[in-house]
């Protein structure tokens, strides 16, 4: 799979959030996109809550994002 993603700035937290974003984007779920970016599904969880991304598990009711 040949992947580009644009950066903004060379901040390594913007980085490592954009790629979770696109990862799970691509993948449509937690398991499958830790796949994609060669981590483990608990390593890419506690990185979805490091930066905040918001992610809804199976069965949850979507929760509003705080402005």
């Amino acid at each position: 799979m040949n992947v580009s993603i644009n950066l903004e700035s060379y901040d390594l937290a913007t980085a490592e959030r954009q790629l979770c974003l696109e990862a799970l984007a691509a993948a449509g779920n937690i398991v499958d996109a830790a796949k994609l970016l060669g981590l483990t599904r608990h390593a890419l969880k506690r990185r979805i809550v490091k930066h905040r991304i918001p992610w809804q598990r199976r069965g949850e009711q979507p929760q509003p994002q705080p402005e």
